[in-house]
């Protein structure tokens, strides 16, 4: 607050930067939905069985559980840009093998080094956001990136249906091939606006203050609600398309229809259910995405239409955009100006741990248990997440400072 007036808060786009931090992660996002849809149909036509499939998903994530706890160290100590390219080539050469993997084992082995971009370039995105963002923006800016990454993933995957539509005749290795070629080029690309327009963002003055600790007691117990609830989503997620398929037995295009609306939340809501965060702390929103999250999945069971999926993934996708940037801007505020890198590196290890032993659970349940319980699991531990989360966390954020965002 200035002279009695609030100050506004200034969004990614006003920064230069961060805008072209938005354009790298924009380009390089464009195959995400894609994996996310076709990956589990991919890999059944290849043979793989539902564990296999749960694997695909558990190599993206072994990378970073090894990665992460020292990466997010040597970003505060050597700083962010050579980690950030890194991470933007890394995508491009992960695309590339993409393209050429025509069996499980090569999908396996894209997924790994998809995973070592991954490491590398998310954890120094969100770090050089906490280093540009004021406190009082935090969640708004956060929201901005989830927005670039969503952007580029929906229309990403629109390129991708289109081919699969257009190009019936061709085998799914060659569909695959050509999708995948196109996103190679479109990563260099992102790698070319990092290179270009993102400097060094650390900063060059070192401070001692006795918060900067890298690993707070708030800071370990949201890695442990992380822990679990990362685990958990990540269990349901490569399972859902084949669920989907032998229960709806709808087509790939039409699933991906159906989460259009999603999609286009997920696209344009990021950045404003942030202000929320900004304005009325971090726990809210966080509590809210988690039980969302966990009404959604108790009843994806239960689905038997299209209309009915399309309208719970929105609803689904409103709790997750309502979640992520609250939950990204309590990392920052609990962490000292010393210790950004390492505190994300830790908040994001949580996450990926959890991520690597999900999907393998999920396809043993699958398998074993029945189709629909772990998606009744995954409810249960949402809803044990945003019950820790109201009695665990403190607010960091002070008043003052969410009257000046307003």
């Amino acid at each position: 607050m200035k002279n009695g007036q609030a100050t506004s808060i200034k969004p990614i786009q006003g920064s230069n930067p961060l805008r072209y931090l938005w354009r790298a992660i924009f380009w390089v996002s464009f195959p995400f939905g894609i994996l996310s849809f076709v990956l589990p149909i991919y890999g059944k036509d290849l043979g793989a069985s539902a564990l296999e499939i749960g694997g695909f998903f558990s190599a993206l994530s072994v990378v970073p559980v090894v990665v992460r706890p020292f990466l997010g160290r040597a970003l505060d100590r050597w700083g962010r840009r050579p980690f950030l390219m890194f991470g933007l080539f890394g995508h491009a050469v992960a695309m590339v093998v993409f393209s050429f993997a025509n069996s499980v084992f090569l999908l396996t082995i894209a997924r790994f080094v998809q995973g070592l971009g991954t490491a590398f370039l998310w954890l120094t995105a969100y770090t050089i956001v906490a280093d540009k963002a004021k406190e009082t923006g935090r969640g708004q800016n956060f929201g901005l990136i989830d927005e670039a990454a969503n952007r580029g993933a929906i229309i990403g995957t629109t390129i991708g249906l289109v081919a699969i539509v257009v190009l019936p005749n061709l085998a799914w290795t060659q569909i695959w091939f050509w999708i995948f070629s196109c996103y190679s080029v479109l990563a260099l690309l992102g790698a070319w606006y990092g290179w270009s327009g993102v400097p060094e963002t650390r900063s060059a003055v070192r401070s001692l203050q006795i918060e900067s600790r890298p690993l707070s007691g708030q800071l370990f117990a949201l890695m442990c609600i992380v822990f679990i609830t990362g685990a958990s989503t990540a269990m349901v997620w490569p399972l859902l398309m084949v669920f989907l398929q032998d229960i709806l037995q709808a087509e790939v295009w039409a699933l991906a229809s159906a989460y259009l609306p999603a999609a286009l939340l997920s696209s344009f809501l990021p950045s404003r259910t942030g202000r929320i965060a900004d304005r009325w702390g971090r726990k809210p929103p966080m509590i809210a995405g988690l039980l969302v999250g966990a009404v959604a999945s108790a009843l994806i069971p239960h689905l038997r239409s299209i209309l009915g999926l399309a309208t719970l993934w929105a609803v689904e996708s409103l709790g997750y955009v309502t979640s992520l940037p609250a939950e990204r801007a309590f990392v920052a505020d609990i962490a000292g100006e010393d210790f950004r890198g390492t505190s994300y590196g830790l908040y994001t290890f949580a996450y990926f741990l959890g991520a690597v032993f999900g999907p393998l659970a999920g396809g043993w349940l699958y398998d074993n248990l029945g189709h629909g319980t772990p998606f009744y699991l995954n409810a249960a531990v949402l809803l044990l997440g945003g019950l820790l989360v109201a009695g665990v966390l403190r607010e960091t954020i002070p008043n003052q400072a969410r009257m000046t965002s307003s």
